[in-house]
């Protein structure tokens, strides 16, 4: 059953919106490549508990409007419009976010710069570590690309690049990248590769799909993606210095709301790409209210691949906010 799709103007653009129940405000955002949609094992059971679940798409995804420019995609931009979903939909009282993937960044910073708007908020897969130190394309080149290897930021960087290689066929694109960091996958299935090669290169379709990653819902980010293009998408990753520029001034401070992490112990997410053993003893020293859970097995796609813990405990973290 679908909830009710609504198109809110939340200020520079207008974003779509799947929303069900009523109470307090639920903003739940999503990560590359995805859509509303990966919300769609929460959104009932958390509207159920007595919230109004708004799960939304992203600027340049599905539904929500996608401004051409790569400059659009800035973190400063897409917080914006979180904050402007918050003021159409519950102007009078804070929100609760949760955020997946590009999603948890998003949520986490949207609740370290605008503590007034957000009361809590939960992050999966990407552990919060602060306002950074430099921009995270320094990060990846020295990890990676300094070392003649493959990281797939470094090789999203170009405009169109990527964009030519996913585009002509999407649905296999998309299966490979679901299917190779998820927890199921072959230890190999996401390959060391040189620094030149291609994002696909490599990966292997898998002999079936995963149980938490049906045909249905292949077709469904297909046809999502197929309506619109990977350039919106990618653009968030060609930010990188406006996003460290942004967030600079905030250097030191904590995030002090009430938080919750979900990880997997098969995300490489989740140690920020091996810079951290403990994501969520890192983390309690930047957002000192945190719960962290690591969902043993568990690889990237979090609340996909395991459901029925993940929409447990949000619910749970959510009974005890007051």
């Amino acid at each position: 059953m679908m909830p009710e799709f609504r198109r809110i103007d939340v200020g520079e653009l207008t974003m779509r919106v799947a929303i069900e129940g009523q109470g307090p405000l639920v903003i739940m955002v999503h990560g590359f490549p995805e859509s509303w949609y990966s919300w769609r094992h929460q959104i009932g059971p958390v509207a159920a508990a007595g919230y109004t679940v708004a799960a939304i798409d992203v600027r340049g995804y599905g539904g929500s409007d996608k401004p051409h420019a790569v400059s659009a995609y800035a973190l400063e931009h897409i917080v914006g419009d979180v904050v402007g979903l918050k003021a159409a939909l519950s102007p009078h009282a804070p929100a609760i976010l949760v955020g997946h993937d590009w999603g948890a960044p998003i949520v986490w910073n949207s609740a370290f710069v605008y503590a007034d708007h957000f009361r809590a908020v939960a992050g999966l897969s990407v552990p919060f570590s602060g306002a950074p130190s430099r921009p995270f394309t320094h990060v990846f080149r020295e990890l990676f690309t300094a070392r003649g290897l493959f990281f797939y930021q470094d090789y999203f960087q170009e405009p169109g690049r990527a964009e030519a290689e996913l585009e002509p066929d999407l649905r296999r694109a998309l299966t490979l990248f679901l299917t190779s960091i998820s927890g199921e996958a072959p230890v190999d299935a996401w390959p060391v590769k040189p620094a030149d090669a291609k994002l696909l290169d490599g990966l292997k379709m898998p002999d079936a799909l995963p149980a938490w990653l049906t045909e249905a819902d292949l077709d469904y980010y297909t046809a999502e993606f197929t309506a619109s293009d990977m350039r919106g998408p990618l653009n968030r990753y060609r930010n990188h210095e406006a996003d460290f520029a942004w967030l600079s001034p905030h250097a030191g401070r904590t995030l002090d709301q009430p938080s919750l992490y979900i990880g997997g112990t098969r995300d490489p997410a989740s140690t920020l790409f091996g810079q951290v053993s403990d994501p969520v003893a890192m983390m309690r020293r930047f957002a000192p209210n945190v719960e962290g859970h690591m969902l043993e097995g568990c690889g990237h796609w979090t609340q996909q691949e395991r459901p029925g813990e993940v929409t447990r405990l949000l619910l749970d973290w959510l009974s005890r906010l007051g």
